[in-house]
């Protein structure tokens, strides 16, 4: 009988984690947020509206949202059955309403219409949980934070990172295995990582550049060929999330809602 593998020491465990992350970075050198927005109150509103729906979707939607309601006092003040048609498309239109107009007229109550750059304070904001306090304020305000969304969660289990499924929980301990200056961009990278190549249901681990470092290889399709067919994106050949992104994207820039294709 084979005798199971002692755990990996601590030491052992940081020097993996952060070898994955330097891979990471030269696979994805143009990882980045994968919402549009243009100031940290609509990037606090895609935020909240992204649950449960794709960033895609909410792309899609925001732009006319924002030009109708460009700032937390318009928004405050909508009549909220405009609000919900106009978001309808995300799906939970009703509850995220309630959400993107609460923390509107918290904003314009409490915090003279800005969003606040605070953990502490975000966090008070309803519909704000640690993981959209974290996304505003490592891409909005440049403060550190890790954004454990399904796909974190679920790849640092499969690296054994952790193998906590508590978002709080996930957060301090891989927090612990990072310099906090790495938090935000690791964050982008493995979630990046994780739309594009680590599915949920069937990874393509036959195309990953980092199937040598990962203990759960073989998951998924190992075939060279059938895996490259898995691929998402700007891999896939496919348009991205946004339809603004960054200048060194490489792929396509997805199309507006209802455009053909």
């Amino acid at each position: 009988m084979k005798k199971p593998k002692p755990p990996q020491s601590h030491t052992a465990l940081v020097r993996q984690a952060r070898r994955i992350n330097r891979e990471l970075a030269d696979v994805y050198p143009y990882a980045h947020p994968e919402l549009d927005f243009e100031n940290p109150f609509q990037l606090l509103v895609a935020t909240v509206m992204s649950a449960q729906t794709t960033d895609l979707r909410v792309n899609q939607t925001t732009p006319a949202l924002f030009s109708r309601y460009p700032t937390p006092e318009d928004l405050a003040a909508a009549n909220p059955e405009e609000v919900e048609e106009l978001i309808r498309p995300t799906g939970f239109f009703r509850a995220k309403t309630r959400s993107i107009m609460g923390l509107s007229a918290a904003l314009r109550d409490d915090f003279g219409g800005e969003v606040p750059g605070r953990l502490e304070d975000l966090v008070k904001l309803p519909g704000v949980g640690r993981k959209t306090a974290f996304v505003v304020l490592g891409n909005a305000f440049g403060v550190p934070g890790i954004t454990v969304d399904t796909h974190f969660g679920r790849l640092v289990r499969r690296w054994k990172w952790t193998e906590e499924t508590d978002p709080d929980k996930v957060e301090a301990v891989v927090g612990g295995l990072f310099p906090k200056s790495d938090w935000t961009m690791l964050s982008h990278r493995v979630i990046f990582h994780g739309r594009r190549i680590c599915h949920a249901r069937k990874p393509a681990c036959g195309a990953c550049p980092i199937a040598p470092l990962c203990p759960s290889y073989g998951e998924g399709e190992t075939d060279p060929d059938k895996a490259r067919k898995l691929l998402k994106y700007e891999m896939g050949g496919m348009p991205g999330q946004r339809l603004n992104p960054p200048p060194d994207y490489p792929g396509k820039a997805a199309p507006p809602l209802g455009a053909a294709g």
